[in-house]
């Protein structure tokens, strides 16, 4: 079966944060069937987008070859976001863990489950700056470049509600021995 390059985005706004983050791209990474590690982003602080009133977020992008199909990729983001004992009590609310999968090759899908691509990740900075910073030359199916969607979301945020903090005292690692 061939591997197919895949984009995760992670978020966390509850608890220790950073180990939320930290622990989806172990559980993600780890066991049979597992996907192959090609970048982790920088992680950034951002403030919530819609929803609730909250605290802010990290949020990261793991870029990964994967292979067995997008829903098993699925699967294994919910099988991380439990492991990680996942609490979240409002739509888009706070959550100790959120990860979504956000492309899976040039796959694009309407189903309920799994849209793909992401519906609305083309218009979040914290999924297409992170992405960016992970893979330079990155492509929204359907949508684009991310590098000139990023700049299309940044041109319109006219309330700063887009607006990120890089956190370089927060790196995450990959597990040794992959991806870069």
């Amino acid at each position: 079966m061939t591997a197919v390059r895949a984009v995760l985005s992670l978020g966390s706004n509850l608890g220790d944060r950073r180990s939320a983050l930290q622990g989806a791209v172990d559980v993600l990474l780890e066991g049979g069937g597992a996907p192959v590690p090609v970048a982790v982003s920088p992680v950034y602080e951002t403030a919530p987008v819609g929803g609730p009133e909250q605290g802010a977020f990290l949020n990261a992008v793991l870029v990964v070859d994967a292979v067995g199909g997008a829903r098993a990729l699925l699967r294994r983001a919910q099988a991380a976001e439990r492991a990680l004992e996942r609490v979240r009590g409002v739509r888009w609310g706070p959550r100790t863990l959120d990860v979504d999968v956000i492309a899976f090759g040039d796959e694009r899908d309407d189903d309920p489950e799994l849209t793909l691509p992401h519906p609305r990740a083309h218009l979040r900075a914290f999924v297409l700056r992170p992405w960016l910073d992970a893979d330079p030359d990155a492509v929204l199916p359907g949508r684009g470049p991310v590098a000139d969607l990023l700049f299309a979301v940044w041109s319109a945020d006219t309330s700063g509600e887009q607006e990120l903090h890089l956190r370089d005292d927060l790196e995450l690692r990959l597990p040794e021995g992959t991806g870069h």
